[in-house]
Order: structure tokens, then C-alpha cells, then sequence
């Protein structure tokens, strides 16, 4: 073998075996998560070490649009794209053996970019190791399997299953539900093995063909990258079946929508315990604090957990997504629930936000709310132990409210950069003016002939 897959994660290796790669896939992640890059033949990866591309992928929307640059003229100079070895990884629904590498991204002076939405996960991250900290998180991932969808004039509606019928919904856990399209769940587990991507269950959702896939816990940048492999790989194994799978908030009226719950905990670094739980296994003040944290200023992080106009149909009552910043023990009413569990496991889940969101940036949300409310040490409210849907006050309804929040949010803007937060702020409200822009079927419905 080369030098260069020598520094190949096992998995890799093992993908490999004796065989030549053809392609690797130089990969970062824009602001919406979508995967940019180049790809190149496996010969000339080797004699490099860092690629180029320009800094307006970041100002990209996600129509394909360009941003207003929040810094300096749009003159698109360079980005350094460096490999982390770490992240190389098969692409095994491709014809030729292709691996893909996920790269940061760096100025011309070897400074990572701080609008970048992994290294504004790892800045965080950082945050948390000055003080002595680890944070732990285990994310859940909810999404629809669909029938494809060519014309977007036309509703999504659930996939043909094994059965000959379409995929119903109502059938959270069912087991029978799952195995309608059992084909596609199978080809997900044989790519997530051969990119060495841990699983840790699968199952039927409530809405109609919706799944949800559960992680392991473990660092929050590694568990970014899983679900942003994840993502493809999950869209790959869809398209075998002749099927879609998507990952918006809110694909098809009158079924639930798609969350990305986000459980995390923190560990001190130099004993390697749980600091939300004390000697005795009782709740810590920390553990208090960052709850409060999240409720202090989880209502500005919106824009981030929820960056799309769809985002907003999924905060409706009674559709199994919270409305509220309360918090409860084992309640899945709030928006903030601590499971049942040991003191070691003690953890929050934040069940806010959407599986539309960037993971990058929605476990950096998560954990910079936590991280504030740990400095600044504020008690929560008390604890909501009936149903938290009679309030939705703190929940902005519309792109627009949550990016005026985040905007007045100065302490979240630190923590998270506030370069990023004006590259952030100029690509969002670009987004949503755009939609604006867009007459819907329902006002050609009821008001063309009404009003």
C-alpha cells in the first residue's frame, strides 16, 4: 500500500483490502450541509496535501444562490482544504472503489476559517476543554422514506412498500412497518459497515415511511461527520429502490416531522465522570446550569436548529415536537427532557431540533447554550411535570423572528464566532427573502377568486 492510505482509518483499509483505489472525494461541509468539493483520481491525491476552492461556497444558499460577502467585496479568494485522515471513509454505492475525505478548511495563512461550520463545532468543543470539560452527545436521526418526487408542484406522499401498498403512518415501532421497505434498511447497514459507521438501532417512526436511526454516544465532531455521512449514504441506499429519502422538518402534511434529538452530557476531564451528577449519584448544580443555559438562549439558537421556512410546520402541537423551552423528566411534552437513567448516564435531550439542520451546527447550538449556561451559572425554571404544550411563547414562528433573535443574542454570538453569525445571518436572510418571493398553492386556492 502507498504511503498515503497507511494513515487510513481501519475501515478504510479494510474496504480497500488488495484492491486499487480509483477516486477519493475531497469533502467539506457549506452552511447547509451540503457536501461541496472536488473529486480526483486517487493518483493525484496522493502527491498532494491540501486543495483549493473559493470562499463563496460558504455564501451559497441553498437554491444556489450568492449571499451578500458580510466582509469585503466578492472577489472569492482561495480556501486551503486540508484532509483529515480521520474522516476518510468508503463510497461503497459507486461503481469504482471511491473514498470520500472530509477536509478543513483554512485561510492562506493556515487559520481555520471560522465560518465553517465544523470548525465552529470544534471551536466550541475547545471551549469546553479550557474549562477541563468534555461534552458527550448522542444524536437521533428521524427521516421520511418517500415515493419519488419530480414535480415539486405536487404533494410527497409515503413509498409503494413489499406489501404493494403504500407505507402507512400510526405505526410508531411496529416492526411489520419497518419491513415494508426492509430492502432499503439493508442496504443502509451494508454501507454504514463498510464505512465503519456505528448503528445503534433503527425503527419505525409515526409518520408514514418515517425511520428514525440512533448513534452511539461519543465526541461531538465525530458524530457530526457520522451524520453527515450518514445523510448521503442514507440517500444512496433510497435511490436503489426507487425511493427518496429526505431529511425535511416537515415533508408531508398531517404526519409528524422529522427531529434530530440531541442527548448530551458532560465529563471532567481529569476524574472522566459525568459533572451533572454528584458523589452520591444526586443532580449537580452544573447539571442545573446547563439547563438553564439552553432555556436562556436556545430561543436565539433556533435559527440554527431550524434554519429553513419548513423548519417551522414541525413546531405544532401534538405532532410529537415540543413548542416550548420547559423542561421535564421523561416528559415528552418539553423541549428539554432528561431520560430515565443512571447517574454515570445522566444527560439532557434536546428535542428541538430538526433533521433539516446542519449537524455541525446543530450540536454546536446545543452545546454553546449548554456551555453559556455553565459559565454563567443561572438556575432553570422549575421543572414542568405535566403537558408543557400550553406555551409556545419562546419559539419564534417564522425565519425571519429566529434571526432577529440570534441577532440580539450577543453572549451566543462569542461562543459561536460572530463571523460566522454575519456569513450565517446574510445566507438565511437571503433564503427567506427568496421565499417570499414564492406565491404558494394555498393563496392561488383560496384567495384568487375570494378576496
Amino acid at each position: 500500500m502507498s504511503k498515503w492510505t497507511d494513515q487510513l482509518p481501519e475501515a478504510a483499509k479494510e474496504y480497500i483490502g488488495n484492491r486499487r483505489v480509483d477516486e477519493v472525494e475531497c469533502v467539506i461541509g457549506d452552511i447547509a450541509g451540503v457536501a461541496r468539493g472536488k473529486a480526483m483520481p486517487a493518483a493525484k491525491f496522493a502527491k498532494q496535501t491540501n486543495y483549493f476552492l473559493p470562499n463563496s461556497i460558504f455564501l451559497q444558499t441553498i437554491t444556489g444562490e450568492w449571499a451578500d460577502n458580510p466582509f469585503d467585496a466578492f472577489t472569492e479568494p482561495d480556501l486551503y482544504l486540508e484532509p483529515d485522515w480521520s474522516t476518510a471513509t468508503a463510497a461503497p454505492w459507486t461503481a469504482d472503489i471511491t473514498l470520500q475525505v472530509i477536509h478543513d478548511a483554512k485561510d492562506q495563512d493556515g487559520t481555520l476559517i471560522p465560518y465553517s461550520p465544523r470548525n465552529v463545532l470544534r471551536k466550541i468543543v475547545d471551549l469546553y476543554a479550557a474549562k477541563g470539560w468534555r461534552p458527550v452527545v448522542a444524536p437521533e436521526m428521524e427521516f421520511f422514506l418517500t415515493a419519488r418526487n419530480t414535480d415539486p408542484n405536487l404533494p410527497v406522499i409515503p413509498p409503494m412498500g413489499r406489501s404493494g401498498r403504500r407505507a402507512a403512518g400510526k405505526q410508531a415501532y411496529s416492526l411489520s412497518a419497518v419491513d415494508e421497505y426492509g430492502k432499503v434498511i439493508d442496504d443502509i447497514y451494508d454501507f454504514a459497515e463498510a464505512q465503519g459507521l456505528e448503528i445503534d438501532g433503527i425503527l419505525q417512526e409515526g409518520g408514514a415511511g418515517q425511520v428514525e436511526l440512533n448513534l452511539a454516544h461519543g465526541d461531538p465532531v465525530r458524530l457530526a461527520d457520522d451524520v453527515f455521512f450518514f445523510k448521503r449514504l442514507i440517500r444512496e441506499a433510497a435511490l436503489r429502490h426507487d425511493c427518496f429519502a429526505t431529511f425535511m422538518a416537515k415533508p408531508i402534511a398531517g404526519e409528524p416531522g422529522s427531529a434530530m434529538h440531541i442527548h448530551t452530557s458532560v465529563v471532567d476531564l481529569k476524574t472522566g465522570k459525568n459533572i451533572f451528577s454528584g458523589p452520591k449519584g444526586v443532580e449537580t448544580e452544573a447539571f442545573s446550569h446547563f439547563i438553564g443555559g439552553l432555556q436562556n438562549h436556545m430561543g436565539a439558537a433556533i435559527a440554527l436548529i431550524a434554519p429553513y421556512v419548513n423548519s417551522y410546520r414541525r413546531y405544532v402541537p401534538d405532532f410529537a415536537a415540543p413548542i416550548n423551552l420547559e423542561w421535564g423528566r421523561d416528559n415528552r411534552t418539553t423541549g428539554l427532557r432528561v431520560p430515565i437513567s443512571g447517574p454515570s448516564a445522566r444527560r439532557i435531550e434536546n428535542r428541538l431540533p430538526g433533521m433539516d439542520c446542519n449537524p455541525y451546527l446543530g450540536i454546536a447550538a446545543n452545546l454553546a447554550c449548554g456551555y453559556l449556561g455553565l459559565i454563567e451559572q443561572q438556575a432553570p425554571r422549575a421543572e414542568c411535570k405535566g403537558d408543557a404544550y400550553f406555551d409556545s411563547a419562546e419559539i419564534p414562528v417564522n425565519l425571519g423572528d429566529a434571526l432577529d433573535l440570534l441577532e440580539e443574542d450577543k453572549a451566543l454570538q462569542e461562543v459561536l464566532s460572530p463571523e460566522f453569525v454575519k456569513v450565517y445571518d446574510s445566507v438565511k436572510r437571503n433564503e427567506y427573502k427568496e421565499f417570499l418571493q414564492v406565491i404558494s398553492p394555498w393563496e392561488r386556492e383560496h384567495l384568487l377568486l375570494n378576496v
